[in-house]
């Protein structure tokens, strides 16, 4: 037998790339964290708050106005608010990490756990009914990730494509060579098996979407800054991306797709209880999508949070050795399922156009 094609230097690229992605995954997952939690048990050792792990991990997963680098030390972000009276813009700065309120042109305004802004009435009460009147349309830390990842995908395939213009008929060469294969495997085993003969038009939609999940799963688990965003792990992402799959189904949907639902194939004294049970699995389907990506990406940041925990809970360095052995296993096992999810998502997505625009036979 030939092993030589074991030892191809492709593969061993591959390797050393992807033993990188999870050492730098967790070097940096554990600096976020056990910066965080060090400055919460030398608090504890100065008797003033108690190290919680809820608290702790409940912050790292949450959405926030600033970019949390570590302790103290944070990116700030614009907060951008709609209100009764005019827009006001400023720096989440201002809010001294939520410590101080700040006086805006209209009113006077709260961080409130970080993540909620709240109009101060004149007796320094929280006043609910003015906060009623302000929409906040902040540049949150889940939304400057996304931007992020936006940007990272436009640089990407704009030269990828100008690449292909370039080298027309040639062998693919740098980046081609390693998105081509990822963008084939789309096209072949999601996109023509599922769907049939009239992929080709859903293939923007399909591979978009995959590589956008994909994108910010690892944007998760690699970052840039300590504290990275968990943007798929936010349910208001996942919603509105179930939200265009559910639209874009239904409105290519043909008329043996929706014969199915309101005139299903059985006795018509069936009907009222196929109808509404056709029209319910309408909306499930990419409600499962939504709570599918949500719950397994917030899950694995979880753990890899909570294994990290395990160190100041018990208060010895004697557990940091098979702490950090377990997250670092849990860190290759979500670089896994970073690209697990984006094909389980754009995979079912393919399966649902598929059912809407199959032809009668």
């Amino acid at each position: 037998m030939d092993f030589r094609h074991f030892f191809d230097s492709k593969k061993i690229s591959f390797l050393a790339i992807f033993a990188v992605l999870a050492t730098f995954s967790v070097t940096n997952s554990a600096k976020a964290a056990v910066a965080d939690t060090a400055a919460s048990v030398s608090h504890e050792a100065h008797g003033e708050e108690e190290f919680e792990p809820t608290k702790m991990i409940m912050e790292h997963i949450s959405d926030a106005h600033d970019w949390h680098l570590w302790g103290h030390t944070s990116i700030p972000l614009p907060v951008i608010l709609y209100t009764d009276k005019g827009i006001e813009v400023f720096l989440s700065s201002e809010f001294h990490h939520g410590e101080h309120d700040y006086q805006g042109k209209y009113y006077t305004y709260r961080l409130v756990d970080k993540k909620k802004i709240r109009v101060v009435g004149a007796g320094g009460e929280v006043d609910e009914a003015a906060s009623q009147n302000v929409w906040d349309f902040s540049i949150t830390k889940n939304v400057a990730s996304m931007f992020l990842a936006v940007i990272l995908l436009l640089l990407i395939f704009t030269s990828v494509a100008g690449a292909y213009k370039k080298r027309e008929g040639k062998a693919p060469k740098g980046l081609q060579s390693f998105l081509e294969p990822i963008i084939l495997f789309v096209r072949d085993d999601i996109a023509r098996p599922n769907i049939g003969h009239k992929y080709a038009r859903f293939m923007p939609l399909l591979l978009t979407i995959f590589f956008f999940i994909w994108f910010n799963n690892l944007l998760g688990l690699i970052p840039i800054f300590p504290g990275a965003a968990n943007v798929t792990g936010n349910i208001a992402v996942t919603f509105v991306l179930a939200f265009i799959v559910l639209i874009v189904v239904n409105i290519n949907g043909n008329k043996y797709y929706w014969k199915h639902i309101l005139l299903p194939d059985v006795p018509w004294w069936l009907y009222p209880i196929m109808i509404p049970v056709e029209l319910v699995g309408v909306i499930s389907k990419p409600f499962a999508l939504m709570i599918r990506l949500f719950a397994n990406i917030t899950a694995g940041h979880i753990i890899i949070l909570s294994l990290i925990s395990l160190i100041f809970v018990f208060k010895s360095l004697a557990i940091a050795p098979v702490s950090l052995a377990f997250v670092l296993f849990m860190n290759v096992l979500e670089l896994l399922v970073a690209a697990l999810q984006a094909f389980i998502f754009t995979l079912l997505t393919a399966l649902f156009i598929g059912m809407a625009v199959e032809e009668h036979h």
